[in-house]
């Protein structure tokens, strides 16, 4: 009767092969980052295209990144900084497609328009006024304006609504009405 010879390896000193090591931290977080990022971009396409993007990034980088302390942090992290970068730049593009665009018919009105809207935002205080172009110019979170301004973000949403308020009682409102 044959006996079956059972290997024992040291963890420690067993080889590494960085093929292996990446496929099983691929398997094991491939999906988890899927899904936050699905969460963040509420779009499975653009989800997947990131997790794609932020799995390569860190494969290009696996020999430093699996010496981390927490190499699913960093993916993760990937993951999220990729978002920001493909939202920053469509926002970019926006603008820039938006200031391309023909000049409206009656420029005079426009130009009485934005001096009411600057007069206007000259009454609020600067925190209002911060809160409010951070928020509703700018586009960004309560809690991302938070942090830009060092305040809450339960803060900021006051402001911007004590904000909003004062502006509709200068100048009647933000869709043109009196």
């Amino acid at each position: 009767m044959k006996r079956a010879v059972q290997l024992q390896i040291d963890p420690r000193t067993a080889p590494t092969v960085p093929g292996l090591d990446f496929e099983g931290f691929f398997a094991e977080h491939r999906i988890g980052l899927f899904g936050a990022l699905w969460l963040v971009t509420r779009d499975r396409h653009e989800a997947e295209e990131l997790t794609q993007d932020a799995f390569v990034k860190v494969w290009e980088r696996w020999d430093r990144v699996r010496e981390l302390d927490d190499p699913a942090g960093y993916l993760y992290r990937t993951g999220m900084n990729l978002f920001r970068n493909r939202r920053r730049r469509v926002a970019l593009a926006l603008r820039r497609a938006v200031r391309l665009a023909p000049p409206p018919a009656d420029e005079m009105r426009t130009i009485d328009d934005r001096d009411a809207i600057v007069r206007a935002l000259g009454r609020l205080t600067p925190a209002q006024r911060a809160a409010l172009v951070l928020v509703d110019l700018v586009g960004l979170t309560s809690q991302e304006a938070g942090r830009a301004l060092g305040v809450r973000p339960s803060t900021v949403r006051v402001l911007a609504a004590r904000g909003r308020t004062t502006l509709r009682q200068e100048i009647g409102g933000f869709d043109g009405s009196p």
